[in-house]
């Protein structure tokens, strides 16, 4: 029905807002927003000012006052109290609803008779017979049948029927009994076919209330949603080739939108359907933060309204709107971690979004340690936000690459990987539903140096200087394929130092680990390697070696291929003959010699070269002896000029390293170690090392004094100042009669026999206590390992000296036995003690003697050992 004039419409609605505890108030200004489009009423409540409030919406009647509006009065009238997208309280109303108030300014006309009888029409005729007098009644037409029920009932099925002068209103609820669904332009559509009588007198008055609207046609895509609906709904449309579509526009909320593609927004339609296309995250509707199943995502959500004006042959104007509030699926938006970081600025930087603003940042952790935005902050990470031009943010984290919880890996060759773990908790969506992301941030940067090492030697050592930056926690050094660390470093000799920026290494000539490039009667050319390798990974870096030649008047090398080379220096009076010197093999004589040196050049293998197992060494031994040159006298024996001269050469090797008994390699990683040798003379020139037969002694240094545990050969003897070294020296003899004394035992800086200086610690048997060392004999009781007492002396030695590093000790030892009285015996007594001697005092006894030698024992401070 078409106005020829205006109607002005009017509708009292009272807000009554309650706070918690204060009772009934009035609504404040700018509490409620309100117009009138597309013959409804819209009215919106300001959320903000709801909060912490609750309220209630009454409606004036005009007869009976104010009535709280309710499920039922709403189902009633026709009244609909919802939401926005923004969650604004929205109430609406048509302006045919029950306390609407018409006010006519001008004649309406009537709707002239139709005079298309259908089969509706048709069916409807005979039930008009029985329509009440002067009362409205529904006759409801379905699949199931025709139903014809009063207003009243109608009321309580959930419909709302009103009337007034010029208008007849039906309101019914969706897939009710009476309605039907049909596709249309396939699009479903929830209908119901009705017919409003009424009759008085001659009159009977039969109006087609039929109403059908869509219930689906929403579609979506990733980007965008559609809303189908036919363009001609052929229940509403008696005529169809009368059927003249006047206008449609479309609306968001309460506003018509009179230019939609203006707002990206798509108004279409042709000869069947009519589609409204709108953008996802389009201005109008909403983003909404969410969570589902762990992951986070956005929904939309938008309230659009079509108004279609149509005309046809029956109904001239038909104005048809439909309101739809449309909310897309869950989305999923996976967020990502950007990393900005400059490598140069030393500064991680990094972007985590992007967000809507209904996220908000409450707690990082960094490592494994958690921190709230305020904790975190005064640790010094930076946090803020930084908004984009489409309405998101992104979270900022700037953390410093030297920060404890940041973690440092040395890669490559001069590079530091520097890596963020870091995990954050979101408060997502109007629920603060809390979201957890963990990102992991990677950054190289090449701020190492490699260090460079520099050689350099004297007369006797090599050094290595290398800068202390980055040792032991970016790479190591390696000797072969050992650490190179403090106790390889003792087991080999070598003295190490360090200052605040450099570690410098003294490596003697004939120290463990060297290789010995060239080895001749003029010179020994030397070389020591050693391999920068990375800590975790044993890759190797650098290479650092150091080669010198040196002139050395006494040597002996025990090479890994059991080649024994040896120069032997010769001091005698009267001088020998160094050319007429040979090993025990006669045929084995010096490759090079001199007037005082012999050198000599042979294989284990060779040469009457003797071998023996000795705890977890294999000892080769040999022996440098001069011919004799003898002169025929007057009578036996013959009578020599030459002095008797034997040096017995030793060569100790690791039972378990195997000697290669081949070419020698000059890889250091993959030789064998050298072994050590070691030289002792026995000549009659000088009386205290004068040695008749052959006396087999050992010495061995004890951990402790229970002397139950020893050192080993290639074990590191460390002490401490004051801390005594227990010394055992035990004589290999079955004869229980047989005593062992130690007659003459010194503290040397070295293992050579002449070394200086020295310091005495026993003379003649006797303990001597001086400046520098103190010793004191301790007894001996048997044991199952001590069957004679008298095979074995023990000897606590303490260092006195600060200042010394490595010493060795010395002692010359003599094997006494109570037999006939022989002038200069050498068997005076042993103190046991510094108040009982020990011995065959006033007894003549019969001597021999022999050396032994221990150490190298390490004084070290307290803090380094």
């Amino acid at each position: 029905m078409e106005a020829v004039g205006h109607l002005l419409h009017r509708i009292w609605l009272f807000f009554l807002l309650f706070w918690l505890g204060q009772g009934r108030q009035m609504a404040p200004p700018g509490f409620v927003e309100s117009s009138c489009r597309s013959r409804i009423f819209w009215m919106k409540l300001n959320k903000l000012l709801l909060q912490g409030k609750f309220f209630q919406l009454e409606i004036y009647d005009p007869y009976s006052g104010p009535v709280l509006l309710d499920e039922k009065l709403a189902s009633r009238c026709g009244y609909v109290l919802t939401e926005d997208v923004w969650g604004n309280p929205v109430f609406r109303a048509s302006v045919l609803g029950c306390h609407v108030a018409n006010e006519v300014s001008v004649k309406t006309d009537v709707p002239a008779v139709s005079n298309d009888y259908t089969v509706a029409w048709m069916s409807a005729l005979p039930e008009t017979q029985n329509v009440a007098y002067q009362q409205w009644q529904l006759m409801f037409v379905s699949p199931s049948g025709r139903k014809r029920i009063t207003v009243s009932d109608a009321v309580k099925l959930g419909y709302s029927f009103n009337n007034s002068l010029s208008r007849v209103y039906l309101r019914a609820p969706y897939h009710s009994n009476e309605s039907d669904v049909s596709v249309v332009s396939g699009v479903n559509m929830n209908m119901i076919t009705s017919t409003s009588m009424y009759r008085q007198r001659w009159l009977l008055l039969l109006i087609d209330t039929t109403v059908s609207c869509p219930v689906d046609g929403i579609s979506f895509t990733n980007t965008t949603l559609t809303w189908t609906v036919p363009r001609v709904i052929p229940t509403l449309v008696v005529q169809e080739s009368t059927f003249l579509s006047k206008s449609i526009v479309m609306g968001v909320d309460d506003q018509v939108i009179v230019n939609p593609e203006e707002m990206n927004y798509l108004l279409e339609y042709n000869e069947t359907h009519i589609r409204i296309t709108i953008p996802t995250g389009a201005g109008g509707g909403k983003l909404e933060s969410s969570i589902t199943g762990g992951v986070y995502g956005v929904i939309y959500c938008i309230d659009l309204f079509l108004e279609h004006t149509w005309t046809d042959a029956d109904w001239q104007t038909t104005k048809y709107t439909v309101i739809k509030s449309i909310t897309t699926p869950f989305m999923p938006q996976i967020p990502t971690v950007i990393n900005n970081t400059v490598p140069e600025e030393r500064l991680f930087n990094v972007a985590f979004g992007h967000f809507l603003p209904d996220v908000s940042l409450v707690a990082i952790t960094v490592g494994n340690v958690p921190f709230s935005l305020r904790e975190a902050q005064h640790h010094g990470f930076k946090i803020y936000e930084t908004p984009f031009s489409n309405g998101t943010k992104a979270f900022i984290l700037e953390v410093s690459f030297d920060d404890p919880y940041v973690l440092k890996e040395y890669v490559n060759r001069n590079e530091t990987k520097y890596t963020l773990l870091v995990n954050y908790t979101l408060s997502v969506g109007p629920q603060m539903t809390l979201y957890y992301h963990s990102a992991e941030v990677e950054c190289m940067i090449a701020d190492i140096e490699v260090p460079e090492a520099v050689g350099s030697c004297d007369e006797e050592n090599l050094y290595l200087t290398l800068p202390t930056f980055g040792l032991h926690q970016y790479w190591d050094l390696y000797l072969g394929n050992k650490l190179l660390n403090r106790h390889l470093a003792l087991t080999n000799g070598y003295l190490a130092a360090t200052n605040s920026t450099h570690l410098i290494l003294q490596i003697p000539l004939f120290a463990g680990g060297l290789i010995y490039e060239e080895v001749s009667f003029q010179k020994i050319k030397a070389r020591f390697d050693v391999a920068l390798r990375k800590v975790r990974t044993m890759e190797t870096l650098q290479m650092f070696s150091i080669s010198c030649s040196f002139n050395s008047s006494a040597f002996i090398i025990c090479h890994p291929d059991g080649t024994i080379m040896v120069s032997a220096q010769m001091k005698t009076v009267p001088a020998i003959d160094m050319s007429k010197t040979k090993l025990r093999d006669s045929s084995c004589k010096p490759r090079e010699y001199n007037e005082a040196h012999a050198f000599f050049k042979f294989h284990v293998t060779t040469c009457g070269t003797s071998v023996r197992f000795e705890g977890d060494h294999i000892i080769y031994e040999n022996e440098i002896s001069y011919e004799k040159e003898t002169l025929p006298g007057q009578s036996i024996p013959t009578i020599t000029r030459d002095p008797d001269y034997r040096l017995t050469v030793l060569c100790y090797y690791q039972a378990k390293e195997t000697l290669v008994l081949g070419a020698f390699s000059r890889d250091l990683a993959t030789s064998p170690p050298f072994g050590s040798g070691t030289m002792f003379p026995r000549s009659n020139t000088a009386a205290y090392r004068r040695v008749r037969q052959a006396l087999n002694v050992v010495s061995r240094v004890s951990k402790d004094e229970s002397f139950m545990e020893f050192y080993g050969p290639s074990m590191a003897i460390l002490k401490q100042p004051m801390e005594p070294v227990f010394l055992e020296v035990e004589l290999k003899d079955e004869s229980p009669n047989v005593e062992l004394y130690l007659e003459n035992c010194w503290v040397a800086t070295s293992p050579d026999f002449n070394n200086t200086p020295r310091w005495n610690i026993t003379v003649d048997g006797r303990e001597i206590n001086g400046s520098e060392f103190a010793a004191e004999f301790c007894p001996v009781p048997v044991s199952p390992r001590v069957r004679h007492p008298s095979h074995f002396k023990r000897l606590a030695v303490r260092t006195l000296a600060q200042q010394l590093e490595q010493v060795y000790v010395h002692c010359l030892v003599a094997a006494c036995s109570p037999t006939s009285t022989q002038p200069g015996s050498t068997c005076r007594g042993q103190y046991s003690s510094s108040r009982e001697k020990k011995g065959f005092p006033g007894h003549p006894s019969h001597s021999l003697q022999g050396y032994v030698l221990a150490g190298p024992v390490w004084i070290v401070a307290p803090d380094r050992r």
